[in-house]
C-alpha cells in the first residue's frame, strides 16, 4: 500500500472527480488498495457517476467484491438508489447476477429499499430471468432517458 492509494480512495469516497482524475493521470493504479484494503471503486461516493466513469476508464474492476460481505459496487449503488452510477457500472461490465454474503442480488437490495426505478432497470437488464447481463440492453432506459 502506498500513500497515493489512500489519496485516491479518499478522493473517490468524497466524490472529488477532478482530484480522482488528476491522481489517475499521475499514474496511481485504479485498483490500488487503501490502508483498509479497499479499492477506490469500493469506497467511491455512489452518487458520483463521474467518479465511477473516471475509475472505470482507467481500468478499475467493476466486479471487485468486498472480501467480508461479497458486496460489489453494483450492490451498493442499487441499495442506495443511484441509477446513474449503476448504469455506468453495468455498461463497464459489472455483473448484475452476483449475490452478496446474505444471498441478495442487487435487484433484491433495490426492492428492499423501495428504489423502484433501480429495480425496474435491473430486472429489464437481467431479462427478467435473474440470469444477469453485463451488456447494455436495447430499449432499457438509464437515467435521463439514456439507452
Amino acid at each position: 500500500m502506498e500513500p497515493s492509494a489512500d489519496r485516491l480512495a479518499t478522493a473517490a469516497a468524497r466524490g472529488r472527480a477532478e482530484e480522482v482524475r488528476a491522481l489517475l493521470e499521475a499514474g496511481v493504479p485504479p485498483n490500488a488498495r487503501n490502508r483498509l484494503g479497499r479499492s477506490p471503486i469500493q469506497v467511491m461516493m455512489m452518487g458520483s457517476a463521474r467518479v465511477a466513469e473516471l475509475l472505470l476508464l482507467h481500468g478499475a474492476d467493476p466486479n471487485c467484491a468486498d472480501p467480508a460481505t461479497l458486496t460489489r459496487p453494483v450492490h451498493d449503488a442499487a441499495r442506495e438508489g443511484f441509477l446513474d452510477t449503476l448504469v455506468v457500472l453495468h455498461r463497464a461490465g459489472a455483473r448484475l447476477d452476483v449475490r452478496d454474503a446474505w444471498g441478495r442480488l442487487p435487484v433484491d437490495l433495490a426492492e428492499e429499499r423501495g428504489h423502484r426505478h433501480v429495480a425496474r432497470y435491473l430486472r429489464a437488464a437481467m431479462g427478467g430471468t435473474g440470469s444477469g447481463s453485463h451488456t447494455p440492453i436495447d430499449g432499457v432506459e438509464g437515467p435521463a432517458g439514456e439507452v
